[in-house]
């Protein structure tokens, strides 16, 4: 199981990249832009990555970005995971970046954006795999300084696919930012949002995703399953779920394997995704395999996950019918 799950063709559809932030390369930069760190050495840093909920990440999370400043930053960034990517056989994934969390301490919207873009033209050249970006807003900010950062966005509009909304869920429901996505929907954005697992006003959340906003996926969503009525209409609509275990058993000590068996059970378009491998210490192989192993997963329901994942992405037709096909053929090779 573990060899097919290597070679399994896969998309990732919820990776922050930012959580993608190593300890290696977190003292690189921070050496390369004369930032001082309060750690000696990477053991250490790593045992300050103490966290038991989402409220007592994000810190964790938003400090470590102090040593992004420069494009050969965000370049590196996402060069570091792209060629982890690829190793992993990732074909497609979509990159979630979060802009203010740069431009709010001075960085400038174009630094961050060339950096991360001239990173994903080199991996498609030179590794062979596909990405797009995903600007996502902070929730926890105003829905002011979520439209300028949406208006900030659009001369780079052929550069970002989507506009997702993360950080933390408390008092800052979908609706919040309703106008801000009915522009960036006209714009031309795909939108999806977080709706992070056992948030207080989770379901009621999940239905404003669904009913006022119009995503077409939602970030986590577990808790979808505890209305019938929204898993019926998700189901009917074909909503993508972008589901990340290992990131959830960090947040809620619960792998949530049962919860993610249903949803495929209940014909849900959920995937496997990593969320911020840096931090909770799984990429996306590692997700599939701890997700196998705890849920007794077949080599048909993994391939499921993955062609979920490729039929619910902002691609092309001709592009998901080019990977569906690989995908199809590396199962028909490896019953």
């Amino acid at each position: 199981m573990t060899s097919f799950i290597h070679g399994l063709p896969k998309a990732e559809l919820h990776l922050h990249i930012e959580g993608t932030l190593e300890p290696e390369l977190r003292f690189k930069l921070a050496g390369r832009n004369d930032i001082a760190l309060p750690y000696r050495d990477i053991d250490e840093m790593r045992a300050g990555y103490v966290f038991h909920d989402l409220s007592s990440f994000l810190p964790v999370y938003y400090d470590a970005m102090s040593v992004l400043v420069k494009p050969q930053d965000f370049y590196d960034l996402a060069w570091s995971y792209l060629e982890r990517a690829a190793s992993e056989n990732i074909r497609y994934a979509e990159i979630f970046f979060d802009p203010q969390a740069h431009t709010s301490r001075g960085v400038e919207f174009h630094s961050v954006i060339s950096g991360l873009r001239g990173a994903l033209f080199d991996a498609r050249r030179l590794l062979g795999i596909r990405a797009q970006l995903i600007l996502c807003i902070l929730r926890d900010h105003s829905a002011e300084y979520a439209m300028a950062t949406l208006l900030e966005s659009l001369p780079y509009r052929d550069s970002i696919i989507g506009i997702g909304l993360d950080s933390d869920e408390r008092d800052n429901p979908p609706t919040k930012f309703a106008a801000v996505f009915a522009r960036a929907k006209s714009e031309g954005y795909r939108l999806t949002m977080h709706c992070d697992v056992d948030q207080l006003d989770i379901v009621d959340h999940i239905r404003q995703c669904l009913s006022v906003i119009g995503v077409e996926r939602i970030d986590h969503g577990m808790n979808v399953l505890e209305s019938d009525e929204l898993v019926a209409e998700a189901a009917t609509r074909g909503i993508g779920f972008t589901v990340c275990p290992v990131s959830n058993r960090y947040v809620t000590g619960d792998l949530k394997d049962t919860e993610l068996k249903l949803m495929l059970e209940r014909g849900l378009k959920v995937t496997v995704n990593s969320d911020d491998p840096a931090y909770f210490a799984a990429y996306l192989t590692a997700n599939l395999e701890s997700l196998a192993s705890s849920a007794s997963l077949t080599k048909a329901e993994l391939v499921q996950l993955e062609r979920n994942a490729f039929e619910i992405a902002w691609l092309s037709t001709g592009a998901k019918e080019e990977l569906l096909a690989e995908l199809a053929h590396y199962a028909a090779g490896n019953p």
